[in-house]
Order: C-alpha cells, then sequence, then structure tokens
C-alpha cells in the first residue's frame, strides 16, 4: 500500500509490500541511498517506509528503484493483490498435504512420482516466486536475505527430484531419489512460519493502532446563518481552524481547540493515563482524541491535522519504535554475513558428508538443505525492534512518551536520577497552609480578600490561591489594584481603605520567607498567610522505588536552603543542592554524568539546559507542550512521580527482553546449524524449526505488554 505525504522539506512516507526480515529493510535503505535520499527509516514489519528526498528529484524514480528492487509499492485503497499472504499459504498448503500424507498412508497413488511432482508444480509456481523474486533482489544489492536460504534450499530439493525421476524412472529405487515432498514443505511451512510471524508483529504495533482510531471520528460543525444554528455532520479531516464545533456527552473531541461555550467532564486517559475525568468550562484548552463524558460544549478549533497533540504523540512513537538501540547493531553485524556463512556451512555439509563420511548424496543433500532452511537470520532482526515496539508502545498508552528506541537501552542503565523541586518533586500549586488573623480580621474576611485581589494577580502563587479559594470565597468590590512588581499588589475596597498585599519585601523584613504572604491594612499588618507546596503524589514511594533499584536520587532546585531540605526530607532524598543558579545545575549535571548515566528529571520550563545536558531529560509537561525539544521523554501526567518509575522499569524489561530474544536466537542458530549438518533432522523438521524460532522471539517480546512493573 502507498500513502505518500510530501511537505516543504521533501518528507516522503511509504508502504513497501514484500519485505520479510531486516536484510529486506536494509536492501530497501540501499536502494534508496543510491537515488540520494536521506534520513532513510525502514520497518519491515509494517512496510512504512520514510526518508527525505532532494527537491531535483522525483518521487517516481524512488518507487521505480524500490519495485526494480523486488518490493511493491502499493495503495491499499487501489490494488488488490489476489495472493495475500494467507491465501499462498492455504493454496500452497492444500497441495503439499497429499505429499507428506504419503508418509503415513499408502495409498499407491500418492506413491507416484508424476501424482508428486503434480502437486509440487502448483506450489513452486504460487509458492516459490514469494522467495525467489525477493532472494534474486537481495543478491543484486549486495544483502542476501533468508529468502536466498529457503530458495536455494527449495529449488535443490526439487531440482534433484525431476533429474532423480528422468534418470532412475525405470529403476525400483526411483522412490530414492524423489524429495518433491520436502520442497512443496519448505515452502508452504515458512510460509506459515512468515504468517504467524507478522501477524505476532503487528499486535507489537497495536499502540499506534489505537491511538491511530482515536483519530477517526465524525464531527458537529455548527454552521451560522440569519441567525441561525445549522449543525453539520463531517469527517475530521475536513475541519478548518477556526470551525465552531459541538460536542456532547459521550463523543469524542474531534481537533484541538478552544470552549466558547459551556462546562464538561473530559476524560483523558488516552493522553495521561488517568481515568478520572477534568472539568473543563470556557476558555479551557481541549485535546482531539479525548471523550467527553458528561456535559455539552462547544468549541473553536485551533489545530488539525498533523499539528493536533494525538497526532504528534503518533508521530513521537512511530519514530521511537524505529530508532532502534545500539545493542541492535550487534543483530544487524551478524545478520548482514549470516546467509553467506550458512551458504558455506551448508556446502561444506554437502562435500564433507559425501567425501569423509561416506554419506550417499541423498542424505548428504538433504542434511545441506536442513542447514539451509534451519538457520534464521531472522530471529535476529527480531529481537530488537519488536521488544522495543512493544515498550514503547506499552509506555505510550501510559501517556509517557519516548523520542527513540535508543533511549530505553540509556535509560535502563542509570545510575542517577536529578529531579528539580517545583513542578517536579511538588505539585508547583501552592495552597494555604495557616492563616494567622490580627486587629479583629476573621479569617474569611482574609479569605474573601485574598480571592478577590489575587484574581488580578499573573503570578503562579497568586493563580494556585485563587484556584484552591474559588468554591468557597467571595468576591469583593476592590478599587484601583496596582501589581507592585516582585512584590504583590495594592488596591482599595468600597471604604477606601487601602491595603498591601504580597511578599515579606513588601516590610521590608524577613525577607527570605518566601513562603509567607503579608497583608496589610492601612499600613497596619492584619494577616500573615502562610502557604506551602505540596508534594506530588507518590513521590516517597517512587523514590523508595528507585532507591532499591540501586539509583542514587538527588534534588537540585534554586529555591531555598530551609525549603528544599524540608522537600528532601520528605521525599526520602538525601543529596541536596540548593540556590543553584542554571549555570550552576548544569555543572553539576556534568560532574555526575561523568561518574554515571545521569537523568535529569524537570518539568521542561526552567530547566530546558539541564534537561538537554543529562544522558537522558525526563519532561513532566501537560498535553498541549509535547514538543519540548530538550527532553528525551516527556510525561504526559504531571499529578504523580510514579511515571518516573514505571518509565525506568520498562526500559529495564524491554532491554532485558531483548538480550533474551539475541540470546535466545544466537543460541537457537548456534545448536540446530551443527544439528542439521550432522544429519540428525530432516529438511521438514527443519523448516517447521526455524518458522517458529521467529515465533517464540515475538512472543517473548509481546509478553513485556503485561509484565509487572512494581
Amino acid at each position: 500500500m502507498y500513502l505518500c505525504v510530501m511537505n516543504k522539506n521533501e518528507k516522503i512516507e511509504l508502504n513497501v509490500q514484500g519485505m520479510s526480515c531486516t536484510n529486506c529493510a536494509l536492501s530497501v535503505k540501499k536502494t534508496l541511498e543510491k537515488q540520494g535520499a536521506e534520513n532513510i527509516s525502514v520497518d519491515f514489519s509494517s512496510g512504512e517506509t520514510i526518508f527525505f528526498k532532494p527537491p531535483q528529484q522525483t518521487l517516481s524514480l524512488y518507487i521505480k528503484s524500490i519495485e526494480d528492487a523486488g518490493y511493491k509499492v502499493v495503495n491499499t485503497q487501489s490494488e488488490k493483490n489476489f495472493f495475500t499472504p494467507e491465501r499462498k499459504f492455504l493454496f500452497c498448503f492444500i497441495f503439499t498435504l497429499p505429499l507428506l500424507l504419503h508418509m503415513f498412508i499408502h495409498w499407491h497413488i500418492l506413491h507416484h512420482p508424476l501424482v508428486q511432482f503434480a502437486l509440487t508444480l502448483p506450489v513452486m509456481l504460487v509458492g516459490f516466486p514469494h522467495f525467489a523474486k525477493s532472494a534474486w533482489n537481495s543478491l543484486k544489492n549486495g544483502i542476501p536475505n533468508m529468502d536466498v536460504l529457503i530458495s536455494i534450499g527449495s529449488s535443490s530439493a526439487f531440482i534433484y527430484s525431476i533429474a532423480g525421476y528422468i534418470l532412475y524412472r525405470h529403476s525400483p529405487e526411483v522412490s530414492n531419489y524423489l524429495f518433491f515432498e520436502t520442497a512443496a514443505s519448505i515452502i508452504t511451512l515458512v510460509l506459515l512460519g512468515n504468517l504467524m510471524e507478522h501477524r505476532s508483529v503487528r499486535k507489537t504495533t497495536s499502540a499506534i493502532k489505537e491511538l491511530t482510531a482515536l483519530q477517526k471520528v465524525k464531527a458537529k460543525k455548527i454552521q451560522t446563518l440569519n441567525h441561525t444554528e445549522t449543525i453539520l455532520e463531517i469527517e475530521a479531516e475536513s475541519i478548518c481552524i477556526g470551525d465552531v464545533l459541538l460536542v456532547n456527552s459521550g463523543d469524542k473531541i474531534p481537533v484541538d481547540g478552544k470552549i466558547i461555550w459551556g462546562e464538561a467532564y473530559i476524560n483523558e486517559a488516552m493522553l495521561t493515563g488517568e481515568s478520572i475525568p477534568n472539568r473543563k468550562g470556557i476558555n479551557a484548552n481541549v485535546i482531539g482524541g479525548t471523550i467527553v463524558d458528561n456535559g455539552s460544549i462547544k468549541i473553536k478549533a485551533e489545530k488539525i491535522g498533523s499539528d493536533t497533540t494525538l497526532s504528534k504523540i503518533i508521530s513521537l512513537v512511530k519514530s521511537a519504535q524505529q530508532n532502534q538501540p545500539n545493542i541492535q547493531k550487534l543483530g544487524d553485524k551478524v545478520s548482514a554475513v549470516f546467509v553467506p556463512i550458512v551458504i558455506l556451512i551448508s556446502f561444506l555439509t554437502f562435500i564433507l558428508s559425501v567425501v569423509f563420511f561416506s554419506v550417499s548424496i541423498q542424505q548428504a543433500l538433504m542434511s545441506a538443505i536442513a542447514v539451509l532452511v534451519i538457520s534464521c537470520p531472522c530471529a535476529m532482526g527480531l529481537a530488537t525492534p519488536t521488544a522495543v515496539m512493544v515498550g514503547v508502545g506499552r509506555l505510550a498508552k501510559e501517556g509517557i512518551l519516548i523520542k527513540g528506541g535508543d533511549t530505553i537501552e540509556t535509560l535502563a542503565k542509570a545510575q542517577y536520577f536529578v529531579f528539580d523541586k517545583t513542578g517536579t518533586i511538588t505539585t508547583g500549586k501552592f495552597k494555604i497552609n495557616t492563616i494567622k488573623t490580627y486587629e479583629g480580621i476573621s479569617e474569611n474576611d482574609v479569605r474573601n480578600i485574598l480571592y478577590s485581589a489575587e484574581k488580578h494577580s499573573s503570578h503562579p502563587i497568586a493563580k494556585s490561591i485563587v484556584e484552591e479559594l474559588i468554591e468557597t470565597a467571595v468576591q469583593l468590590p476592590l478599587q484601583k489594584i496596582i501589581e507592585i512588581k516582585g512584590k504583590g499588589l495594592s488596591f482599595s475596597d468600597s471604604k477606601n481603605n487601602n491595603y498591601l498585599l504580597g511578599s515579606s519585601s513588601l516590610s521590608g523584613i524577613n525577607q527570605n520567607e518566601k513562603n509567607k504572604i503579608l497583608l496589610f491594612k492601612n499600613h497596619v499588618l492584619i494577616s500573615e498567610i502562610y502557604i506551602t507546596d505540596e508534594l506530588k503524589k507518590e513521590v516517597k514511594e517512587t523514590i523508595s522505588a528507585l532507591i532499591k533499584k540501586g539509583i542514587t536520587p538527588i534534588l537540585l532546585s534554586g529555591d531555598t536552603e530551609s525549603k528544599c531540605k524540608e522537600v528532601a526530607a520528605l521525599s526520602g532524598i538525601e543529596k541536596v543542592y540548593y540556590e543553584k543558579s542554571p549555570e550552576e545545575k548544569l555543572q553539576i549535571i556534568e560532574s555526575y554524568s561523568q561518574k554515571g548515566i545521569t537523568v535529569m528529571v524537570g518539568d521542561g520550563i526552567n530547566d530546558a539546559p539541564a534537561l538537554s545536558k543529562a544522558h537522558i531529560g525526563i519532561s513532566l509537561s501537560n498535553a498541549t507542550e509535547v514538543a519540548i525539544q530538550s527532553a528525551n521523554i516527556i510525561l504526559l501526567s504531571n499529578q504523580s512521580l510514579y511515571p518516573v518509575y514505571e518509565t525506568f522499569t520498562v526500559s529495564q524489561k524491554t532491554l532485558q527482553t531483548i538480550k533474551q530474544n539475541l540470546f535466545w536466537a544466537f543460541f537457537y542458530n548456534t545448536l540446530a546449524i551443527p544439528v542439521a549438518a550432522a544429519g540428525f533432522l530432516s529438511p521438514i523438521v527443519a523448516a517447521l524449526s526455524m518458522a517458529f524460532s521467529d515465533v517464540i522471539v515475538v512472543g517473548n517480546s509481546l509478553w513485556l505488554k503485561i509484565k509487572k512493573t512494581n
């Protein structure tokens, strides 16, 4: 299938059919490189091929070069292939089954050479080209793939059988020279293995499919004509910026936008992993793909198409799944030389068996073919990408976005986790802890004054206080409100009383007490309001769990010594750095990076340099700030610190799965090839073993979906 999306940067996206292993992907990549393509990414499991082309080159040139290499660029909408992988297998199986039955059922007709030939020929005509074309083109590109081994093995058995029948057709020993069932079985069993492998691999990309499904939604567009509103149902792709859309209870929000009417509880679990709906009203931002649990709203479309948050998330997940860890380089290097080595071993098996071990030519040929078909470079090629796909996909469904598969490998080996304080360890939302009152004013009066005045301030502390008091405080008619930069507010009430509200610097005393707000009435102190920045949920548990994993947690902040030490003690962090400038933070990150792999966890606002300097930067962001360039990992939910631990443990388990897969792939080939060369396995058993070796690797990767991290 083929989808081409080309923007001003000349980015091309194609869907290429016919790839069966990593060597196929390497072949496509090499073909595109010859035509001048850059930044090439080829995923053999999904067929997705992405690259950037020079402006002077035409798209048709690249499509032709890919198809000349033996693969097919297709359009799902317009091209239907009658012989799908499923149909090819079923067709071949129908003709192969009688050939296998003749070994168990003594029907004379099944033993007739011409009947066996007649049953094998359709398999060779339909199934063999599936491997032969790919094999030939991989040889032309200098990167022989697994299909070369299958093609040589099956064709050798077929040709030898034909030659044996022609030469010995009048001899009672003719059956000793017939291996038609071997040729047909190799093709049919490998087709079965490919089918099972591709179905399993498709499951590893389920996260992408689930996210993409969220984009397929109908929208209710509101058109106003002569003061009359008309609702039109349209596809999400037809929405334009500025369109007004109606979203009712139970509907998916079609695109990113802003609420202009109404109020609703919105379920953002697809973004953050949190199932508790958020209440949102006028001027609140909403994200396409989220669901209105209760309520009805009108939104104005602000971001559409590839600019939406959901599209960016899908793009990040795809990029991460295609960006593989360094550990894969080992598998790729072995895969690149694997096929020629196996062909050499197969040839030596035949020669040595005949010359030195006095084995019959027929038996030597079967051993040589068994070597060809039992070897499995695909298992090595699948070991890493399938595990990365599952690991990245699992994290994406929990609201954790990783920008590259190589990030997983680095994070899994981390030794130091450096945490920013405000917005990372703490909520960043200040709450009133204690209110002290003087001169006869009540606590409720102080709360009403606070709410009414702080509504006019843009300071983060003021916003937090307003948010806390919005349900309980009463709005007062204040006048002459002036913001004193860096200090607070001055204002007056309806009785012309003058007030000052702000930090300790208003009075020139206790200037280090950043957690106290003073309220003056006509220059007399009437209240002291103590505020606190609360710890996020599960902070202590997360830090404790990381320590048990051998991690050294560090608190790094620009805040005061007392505040930092208090937060560190509550969190269980022993190493604390306080009152540090951005430059000093960089130096501290550098010093730890020299000792071991260092992870910086911050809110992405004032610590971008430190995030980019660490080996891994983790940004706790809200969903509208997905594209923080300085971080390797983005946590869409910033309500809890637990996703930091989840990311670390899933990365460790992903790396562990990759190592298990590679061990199995190397162990299987190291054991299987000598056993086949020694003549202990028939080609049919060898083909069956090879078919299931891939499935074992993919199955182990899929197990990562449900492995517990606690």
